[in-house]
């Protein structure tokens, strides 16, 4: 994750450059938002039957997101590796306490 992190701070803008993290959340945002809004045309227009995704163009878009994600966590000087193992570790705890389902951050 670190070397991919790495990989992408080389296409991003630098860290100083201004509203660049206001940027990078609107792109994120947006990036998400164009998977949602794919997801929905599927719902729409293909009865919700997701094998019919364009796998390679959701494939691209999640690429996106990833990207951002990992600019982001740069610009608070996180590294990549740590997001995703405190993210594997939180959801491994939640799963031994039974509590994957529910709401809330701190369950």
């Amino acid at each position: 994750m670190n070397a991919y992190q790495q990989a992408a701070l080389r296409t991003a803008a630098p860290k100083e450059k201004k509203n660049e993290l206001f940027h990078l959340l609107l792109g994120l945002v947006g990036e998400t938002g164009e998977i949602a809004e794919k997801a929905k045309k599927i719902v729409r227009d293909r009865d919700s039957d997701f094998t019919r995704w364009d796998v390679a163009d959701l494939t691209a878009e999640l690429g996106d997101v990833l990207w951002y994600l990992a600019v982001i966590a740069d610009h608070f000087d996180v590294p990549f590796d740590d997001v995703a193992q405190r993210n594997i570790a939180k959801l491994a705890d939640r799963q031994q306490r039974a509590v994957l389902g529910g709401s809330g951050d701190n369950r």
